[in-house]
């Protein structure tokens, strides 16, 4: 028999080793290496017989892989020139929740892999089920859960009001008895909650370890490559906001999905950081309620419901999340500090954006901001990184510096150079459309962006600086 293999591995980029050190000599992490066993020929092993073998014809596909190790023929398949390659057969299955189907590129395709990651307590497995219970309207959806239990999740469900025959639970978390499951019940859908939580039995280490997560990982996504099953993989998070787990885990699936937002705060965020089947840019918004997830069809009107009025230090923006515009209220506060370090805190905005304006308003308008504490956020708990609204923090600070308020009608949008020039934006006339449904009855934007607009009801401003947007959009 062959003997085993001892190799350490780090638990932070997933790099082995032949012997133990206290700091990884790839990614630097200290204390990260962990002692791990692996055997040269898992599949040779006296593994016991397996009681069920997926059957591809049963799913539509070409080929695939039995439980413990064993394997179906895949059909032989031949290079071929792409010109020759059939791709107008590939559809893709609505969820039934238009902010998923958005984010997606339009729906699910067959055979692909959705890694959907966020910090705990977020929302990921409630939006799963959610998803789970739309799918299972038509089509059977398998929902296997290594972290709670049957009654756990009918509880949940219960409270969701997600109750389906087609729904089928699972509570499991050995990797050949899920797929034992899926061949038995041929499910359309299959979720894991979570990759984590997952083990083999032929690999020896411990479930959440980085070659568990690597391996069953790629054992997912062989099902349903094979088998054609659309498959949606919940992923935890480290403290740092990366997903747990080898670099690997991001790069075998075909969709990752981040769903971001503040715990304490009701909205929340679903962004594409990788999709092989459409854009990356789109966001889907969704609001925690007592029944769950909610859709916000119209989140422009939704962030800005509780802005105050005549309020120093407020400003509405248009930013571009994908295709879609959200007006979005930035907030300033500069507050006088007898500290020799003064305060900068950012939230939802980019710091070093925040840093660059307040630069350019100390030096090119002559604002003593060195003995303040300044504090920028933008309301409603969303996160917007985009030059855009360089200017709307700019005369968002001058505004609370000088306690005057920015006219309550007014949209604010341009970049702001280090000169203090204002720079034109992208994607004017869909800012300047959604400021329109809203109400709002002036805008001011970057001279530049003025000729590539058409007739519009709100009343443009065009500036080139700073100081120009100053004159004009405080009140009356």
């Amino acid at each position: 028999m062959v003997k085993a293999e001892t190799y350490f591995i780090c638990q932070s980029c997933g790099q082995d080793f032949p012997r133990w050190s206290g700091q990884c000599q790839a990614c630097g992490e200290w204390n990260s290496l962990t002692e791990e066993v692996q055997n040269p020929h898992p599949l040779t092993q006296n593994l016991p017989p397996s009681p069920i073998l997926l059957r591809p014809s049963d799913f539509g596909g070409q080929g695939g892989r039995g439980v413990r190790g064993e394997r179906l023929k895949f059909k032989t398949e031949k290079p071929i020139s792409i010109v020759d390659v059939s791709y107008n057969d590939e559809t893709r299955a609505q969820t039934g929740i238009d902010e998923i189907d958005r984010v997606l590129g339009g729906g699910v395709v067959a055979g692909s892999v959705v890694l959907v990651s966020g910090e705990p307590g977020i929302g990921k497995s409630t939006l799963l089920l959610q998803v789970a219970e739309a799918l299972s309207q038509s089509v059977t959806v398998l929902y296997v859960s290594g972290e709670e239990s049957a009654r756990q999740i009918r509880l949940r469900a219960e409270r969701l009001g997600t109750l389906s025959k087609n729904l089928l639970l699972f509570p499991e978390t050995n990797l050949f008895a899920i797929e034992k499951a899926v061949g038995e019940t041929k499910p359309n859908y299959l979720i894991i909650d979570s990759i984590q939580t997952l083990f083999r039995e032929d690999v020896a280490s411990a479930p959440g370890s980085v070659s568990q997560v690597r391996e069953c990982a790629n054992y997912l996504v062989g099902i349903a490559k094979s088998l054609g099953i659309p498959i949606f993989i919940v992923g935890h998070v480290t403290k740092e906001g990366n997903i747990a787990g080898p670099r690997l885990l991001e790069h075998v699936v075909d969709v990752v999905l981040y769903f971001e937002g503040e715990r304490h705060k009701q909205f929340r965020i679903l962004r594409a950081e990788k999709n092989r089947f459409g854009s990356t840019n789109e966001v889907g918004i969704f609001e925690m309620k007592d029944k769950g997830l909610v859709e916000v069809t119209n989140p422009s009107q939704v962030f800005l419901s509780e802005r105050p009025e005549q309020a120093p230090g407020s400003v509405v923006t248009a930013a571009i999340e994908g295709t879609r515009p959200l007006l979005v209220e930035i907030q300033a506060l500069v507050s006088p500090t007898k500290m020799v370090y003064p305060t900068r805190k950012a939230s939802g905005v980019d710091f070093n954006r925040l840093a660059i304006v307040i630069a350019v308003l100390e030096r090119q308008m002559g604002l003593k901001l060195a003995a303040a504490d300044i504090f920028v956020n933008a309301a409603g708990g969303i996160r917007v990184i985009e030059p855009a609204i360089d200017l709307p923090i700019a005369l968002a600070i001058i505004s609370c510096y000088k306690n005057k308020p920015i006219d309550p009608a007014c949209l604010i949008i341009g970049e702001v150079g280090l000169t203090g020039e204002v720079r034109s934006v992208t994607q004017i006339e869909q800012r300047i459309r959604e400021a329109e449904k809203l109400g709002f009855k002036k805008a001011i934007i970057p001279k530049a962006n003025l000729k590539t607009l058409s007739k519009s009801n709100i009343n443009l401003v065009a500036v080139s600086s700073i100081k120009e947007a100053q004159e004009v959009g405080f009140c009356a």
